[in-house]
């Protein structure tokens, strides 16, 4: 870990809350508010976590399961995630979602309009602006995590 948390301190909440509350709790905020008020299916939901997951290298992340009323992913999930190109288990949204997630982080200069048309084929603009702050939010925080090293030593406050 990068960052020095006092002994008997939780990781997440110390540096996210203790030592930028004004930044740490909007941010924190942000980040439930992705999973609190999502419209998306969980599959395609899933699908652009974990792919965003996978690119930062997050721990915490690559583990965690979106839970929705007691339903998750199907175990391998996450390996077909891996495999969006070319796996038979996903449907046209589902490898969108990953297929979105992947250019967001790695290539946003080249969404061009040969993308956007899958894209809107499938997605209406209120999903696409809910997918990019949700792939915005898990890039940003899931990265911060891995990269202050809080994403192998900690769980979700209340975990």
């Amino acid at each position: 870990m990068r960052i020095d948390v006092p002994e008997g301190q939780h990781p997440i909440e110390y540096v996210w809350g203790d030592l930028v509350p004004g930044i740490g709790m909007a941010a924190a905020n942000f980040s439930l508010s992705v999973y609190a008020h999502t419209t998306l299916g969980l599959r395609e939901f899933e699908a652009a976590r974990l792919r965003i997951a996978q690119i930062n290298g997050c721990v915490f992340c690559l583990d965690w399961r979106t839970d929705r009323d007691g339903e998750k992913v199907e175990e391998g999930f996450a390996d077909a995630v891996t495999e969006w190109r070319t796996t038979g288990t996903f449907d046209d949204r589902t490898r969108l979602a990953a297929e979105y997630a992947e250019r967001y982080a790695l290539d946003h200069h080249n969404l061009d309009e040969e993308f956007w048309a899958r894209m809107t084929a499938h997605y209406s603009q209120v999903e696409i602006v809910e997918l990019s702050m949700s792939i915005g939010s898990w890039l940003a925080f899931g990265r911060l995590n891995h990269v202050l090293g809080l994403d192998s030593v900690c769980v979700l406050p209340g975990g």
